[in-house]
């Protein structure tokens, strides 16, 4: 339906919006889009990473458990700390599984410390490190 306002000596105005306009709306939206679509990928990662951090704290813990009741974890692998490593076994998650080796704990030769990594499956760039005493390290760290 248009609408019309009577001018002087019986021209039309027509109410609509002009080319112009509508391509400077497309272009606003075009912007947005180009924007907003990297970092909602970044969010969807950092939401992912999480589950990841969430394993390796697990970990962390349970090594801590097994230096304070043998003293040491020299020879400690997941399996030795408890872990079913197997397929949908205990760190296996939606986005992060120890069966795809994932998760990384490295005792160190002094059999008191210890680090624990994860890898984000889908970018090799993205990972997280902790230590026995709770000091992150990598490229992705808590906040």
């Amino acid at each position: 339906m248009m609408f019309s306002m009577k001018l002087g000596r019986g021209s039309a105005l027509r109410a609509a919006f002009t080319l112009v306009e509508l391509m400077i709306v497309v272009v606003i939206v075009a912007i947005l889009a180009t924007v907003s679509v990297p970092i909602y990928k970044a969010s969807i990662k950092d939401a992912q990473m999480s589950e990841g951090i969430a394993g390796c704290g697990t970990i962390r813990m349970a090594a801590k458990m097994q230096i304070a009741k043998t003293g040491s974890i020299a020879d400690a692998t997941l399996e030795t700390l408890g872990f079913d490593t197997s397929e949908n076994g205990d760190l296996d998650g939606k986005y992060f599984k120890a069966s795809n080796d994932d998760y990384t704990f490295t005792p160190n030769a002094n059999g008191t410390s210890f680090t624990v990594s994860v890898t984000h499956p889908n970018d090799e760039d993205m990972t997280y490190t902790i230590d026995q005493d709770g000091n992150e390290t990598g490229t992705y760290k808590t906040q």
